[in-house]
C-alpha cells in the first residue's frame, strides 16, 4: 500500500505481510516488487486495475509456490 502526502510518496506497505519498506525522498530504497495491472477481456476483472507492493521476503515466498520457476536474466543497467 502506498502513502501519498502533496502527491509524495511518503510511506510504502508490503500488501502481503504489512512490513513497511524503507523510503528516502520519494526512493524506494529496498526490494521491492510492485504490480500495476489492468484486466483485459477473458477474465472475471473485466476493465479492473490491480496495484500492489510486496517486500522481497514476499515475493519470494509467493515465487517458491509456483509450478514454473521464474525466467531469470542478469542486466547491467539500473534505473
Amino acid at each position: 500500500m502506498r502513502v501519498y502526502k502533496d502527491e509524495r510518496l511518503t510511506e510504502l506497505y508490503c500488501n502481503k505481510c504489512g512490513k513497511q519498506i524503507k523510503i528516502e525522498n520519494e526512493v524506494i530504497r529496498e526490494g521491492n516488487f510492485s504490480v500495476d495491472y489492468r484486466w483485459d477481456y477473458f477474465s472475471g476483472k473485466d476493465g479492473r486495475r490491480h496495484k500492489f507492493d510486496l517486500c522481497e521476503s514476499c515475493y519470494d515466498e509467493i515465487i517458491k509456490s509456483f509450478e514454473y520457476p521464474v525466467e531469470e536474466a542478469d542486466y547491467n543497467e539500473f534505473v
